[in-house]
């Protein structure tokens, strides 16, 4: 960690003297596990080892299945049932890439919402969080991709819809749909495309994912308070820190196993639970479904995409502003990667000089409230674009945009925040009192 005081690996024996001269892989490895953490983390900074194990899950199943997968249309779906019934553990080795993919999403989602809440945004780790919400749109896109490939009656007409969408770009909006589907509609060509990009990109992901680590490395941790490492001295460093070996890494591999243990019972108990029946059918271009899902995942963004229809006033009056370039699927589809768009611009966008929701009162609401508005949209994602509906996504649209882009600006002038402590370790010990002839001095009185 730049800035703070620490032993670094020093070798000791000659093969690591000449070893460490020509790759010091050793003392990399020595001090990302020993590297100072501040010592007041909580339980929601377990996500990042669930991520770590779902990418590397999602790689190393994804590389089975690419073994026996045929991307071709006559084939593709015969190549899945034969993974499922003929390759030895193939249906298990399936199961585990399509609920990984949920996993990823429900710890990456939790990781994000943390971040947001404990501003980790907040400088100076703007890098870091960019690189974050890139990879998350990797992520998007992959899986996206990814659940093309069966080749069922959803795979393709979610392909149909969301490739749909780029036709609405004005002016090379065709060019890039054709160039997207390798012809003029969602055919060999384009299941082809996806399968390749859908094996490439975890790989860019994973790569994104070394320069992410090796971001917050660099400015260090944030942590509930907010409140940086010390870093005038190497005693000051250790008293607001602890080695992220083994007091993290314990506590970290303690939280991915009790996920697992539910992701397990989920794979053997109830595999198909968050899949889609009519995806079990073979794509059939002639035959649309009575209504299109896509993943659970991307329903509060899918939302977002159909909140903004023609009867919106915002769409008409931009509409006619623009003399029709404009129109209310572009329109939808700004929105929805707009909704992205607004979670990268939050280092900018709030304006409090307190980094933690923790220590800020007004803040706590508006931000559980988008908390609920997340999960409103994705309700209402799965829902059909008829009766009341429309007018809830609206709303809840309408709120995502209002909490970034007026908001959390506004917050930063009105609200008036609690005092922050002074360190990390005031406020360690201000829930762990030292025990011993020193507690009483250490532990905060009511005043303080």
């Amino acid at each position: 960690m730049a800035g703070i005081p620490h032993d670094h690996y020093e070798p000791v024996t000659q093969g690591e003297k000449w070893l460490h001269r020509r790759l010091p892989v050793v003392g990399l490895l020595y001090d990302t596990l020993m590297i100072p953490t501040p010592k007041n983390l909580n339980w929601m900074w377990i996500w990042g080892i669930v991520l770590t194990f779902c990418l590397a899950l999602q790689i190393i199943t994804g590389i089975v299945l690419a073994m026996h997968y045929t991307p071709h249309v006559d084939m593709a779906f015969a190549s899945v049932e034969h993974i499922m019934r003929n390759v030895n553990g193939g249906h298990m080795i399936r199961y585990l890439h399509m609920n990984g993919a949920s996993l990823f999403f429900v710890a990456v989602y939790a990781h994000i919402f943390r971040g947001l809440y404990y501003g980790s945004y907040k400088e100076p780790r703007e890098v870091t969080w960019i690189i974050g919400i890139l990879i998350f749109v990797l992520m998007m896109g992959t899986a996206f991709m990814g659940y093309v490939l069966p080749w069922g009656q959803m795979s393709f007409w979610g392909a149909t819809v969301i490739t749909g969408l780029f036709g609405a770009i004005p002016f090379v909006g065709e060019a890039i749909q054709t160039w997207l589907l390798g012809g003029p509609a969602v055919d060999n060509a384009t299941l082809n495309r996806f399968f390749s990009l859908h094996y490439l990109l975890p790989f860019v992901i994973a790569g994104l994912v070394i320069v992410h680590i090796w971001a917050f490395h660099t400015t260090g941790n944030n942590n509930p308070t907010g409140v940086e490492v010390r870093r005038g001295s190497k005693e000051e460093a250790e008293r607001d820190t602890v080695p992220f070996w083994p007091y993290y890494v314990i506590k970290d591999v303690f939280a991915l196993a009790v996920i697992l243990a539910v992701f397990f019972a989920i794979v053997g108990f109830m595999p198909n639970y968050l899949g889609h029946p009519d995806n079990y059918i073979e794509a059939n271009p002639l035959a649309t479904p009575a209504h299109i899902v896509p993943e659970w995942y991307f329903l509060p963004f899918y939302a977002i995409l159909r909140a903004f229809d023609t009867e919106v006033w915002l769409v008409i009056a931009v509409d006619f502003l623009t003399a029709g370039i404009v129109d209310a699927k572009f329109f939808g589809v700004v929105a929805m990667f707009g909704a992205i768009a607004v979670m990268a611009l939050a280092p900018w966008l709030d304006t409090s000089s307190v980094r933690s929701g923790k220590y800020r009162p007004m803040f706590k609401w508006w931000f559980w409230l988008l908390v609920v508005d997340f999960f409103v949209l994705m309700w209402v994602g799965a829902m059909p674009a008829e009766g009341i509906y429309p007018y809830i996504a609206l709303i809840a649209s309408t709120y995502w945009f209002a909490y970034f882009l007026v908001i959390l600006p506004l917050l930063g002038v009105m609200e008036k925040p609690l005092p922050v402590p002074e360190t990390i370790e005031e406020d360690f010990d201000a829930h762990y009192p030292p025990k011993g002839e020193d507690a009483g001095a250490a532990a905060p009185t009511p005043a303080e």
